[in-house]
């Protein structure tokens, strides 16, 4: 089946421009906030991996061709957490760290193995009623000292727990 939509590639393409060249993605963290602007809890989605493995993720997916990263944002929060999520992505879209995975283990704490790919990574809070869609089953709400917890963390693959850890550090949550 040929993709129609304009920005995306086929499989073939996607997989030679992988073997080739970093693919940008955005990684949201969502969180829940009090009326003082502090991180109460997390939400980690529950997902199946290619493998039937269970884990735990961001949001996150790559952004196409011609499209603003914001943009991007938005939909990969949308698409993850559901319409009704209410994402209130920040004014200025300065990522609160630029995470780096490569297909080969240990250059960084990331690691993914069919690309090298570059991810801005986004705190965003989320005010409205999340509906997980798509690949994910669930979305949990952790609050920041479980969704710190070695157990937790086991369950990221990719190096996600380490991105988790400098998110709650960077809200001045430091475990």
């Amino acid at each position: 089946m040929t993709e129609t939509t304009p920005g995306w590639l086929t499989t073939d393409e996607l997989d030679t421009a992988r073997s080739r060249m970093p693919i940008l993605y955005v990684e949201a963290v969502p969180v829940r906030v009090d009326d003082s602007g502090e991180v109460t809890s997390i939400g980690l989605l529950l997902r199946i991996g290619s493998e039937g493995n269970i884990s735990r993720t961001l949001v996150s997916g790559r952004v196409m061709h011609h499209e603003r990263v914001r943009d991007a944002l938005l939909r990969h929060l949308e698409k993850d957490l559901g319409p009704v999520a209410l994402p209130r992505v920040p004014a200025s879209l300065q990522p609160f760290t630029v995470a780096e995975y490569f297909p080969t283990a240990g250059i960084t704490p990331f690691h993914d193995p069919r690309q090298h790919a570059v991810s801005l990574a986004y705190i965003v809070p989320v005010t409205g009623d999340c509906r997980p869609r798509q690949d994910a089953l669930d979305l949990v709400w952790f609050s920041p000292q479980d969704a710190a917890s070695p157990a937790v963390q086991n369950e990221m693959p990719g190096g996600q727990g380490h991105l988790l850890k400098q998110a709650l550090a960077h809200v001045g949550h430091a475990f």
